[in-house]
């Protein structure tokens, strides 16, 4: 048994759901999920387009508010914190990673590594920086802005400016829909060993069964319900899987 089985869970969803009103009637994306992702552990969450993925992660961010149910990300009950405090735990506690790398194009790879203290009020140490930039093998191109980098390294900034505050979290949604499938596994194999070398905990939305394959445990969803879930699949076991929930 392994320390993080341990361990408290860093994210529990306790029976979450997620209604949407529309023109066409009630949409119930999420129907009373129930799941705890288990402390410096790496999640995929996989299912069929409109099952509720990016949904599930949203509600497990604090991103969208769940209609009912918990939502504990390190003991603290998202749904009872206002917004002020929901935004100070999210810069301190988790850190995001998205397909769009949703960097400044006028700033360089430095300065968007550090938006996330500035705009928590505080001047981040040069060393914290630097330091996260090497952890994604980017310390040459610190000077160099967006446009400058290719999408693998401007993917890897989105990852320093996501590992800069130290979170307990890392969520990543389609981290490697835009890359090419080298630069795709290098993205993973970061994604991998911030879990086996420090700790962290990350879930991922992903389609893709390779991607989801350097993940610990893979969760399927389907019509906002969990209805399956595997450990340490091979590609072709999780593809198998989702073949069969796409029937």
């Amino acid at each position: 048994m392994t320390t993080a089985t341990l361990a408290a869970p860093a994210i529990v969803l306790d029976g979450v759901t997620r209604s949407y009103g529309s023109r066409a009637g009630r949409v119930d994306a999420l129907r009373g999920v129930t799941h705890a992702f288990g402390a410096g552990t790496f999640t995929a969450i996989m299912g069929p387009s409109g099952s509720g993925k990016s949904t599930l992660l949203q509600c497990a961010a604090g991103l969208d508010r769940p209609t009912s149910g918990r939502v504990l990300v390190g003991g603290h009950d998202l749904v009872r914190l206002d917004e002020a405090a929901l935004t100070r735990l999210r810069r301190s506690a988790m850190g995001f990673v998205f397909q769009a790398y949703n960097l400044l194009p006028a700033l360089t790879a430095y300065d968007n590594v550090a938006l996330p203290a500035r705009l928590a009020g505080r001047r981040p140490p040069r060393g914290e920086v630097a330091a996260a930039l090497t952890r994604v093998g980017l310390e040459a191109q610190q000077r160099r802005r967006p446009a400058e980098l290719s999408g693998g390294q401007q993917q890897r900034v989105a990852i320093a400016r996501a590992l800069v505050t130290r979170p307990q979290v890392v969520y990543a949604d389609e981290p490697t829909g835009a890359l090419d499938r080298t630069t795709g596994r290098q993205v993973l194999e970061l994604l991998r060993s911030t879990v086996d070398d420090e700790g962290l905990t990350v879930v991922m939305v992903t389609h893709d069964p390779v991607a989801a394959s350097y993940a610990d445990s893979v969760l399927f969803l389907e019509d906002g319900l969990l209805v399956g879930h595997l450990a340490r699949g091979t590609a072709a076991q999780i593809a198998a899987a989702m073949s069969e929930l796409e029937r």
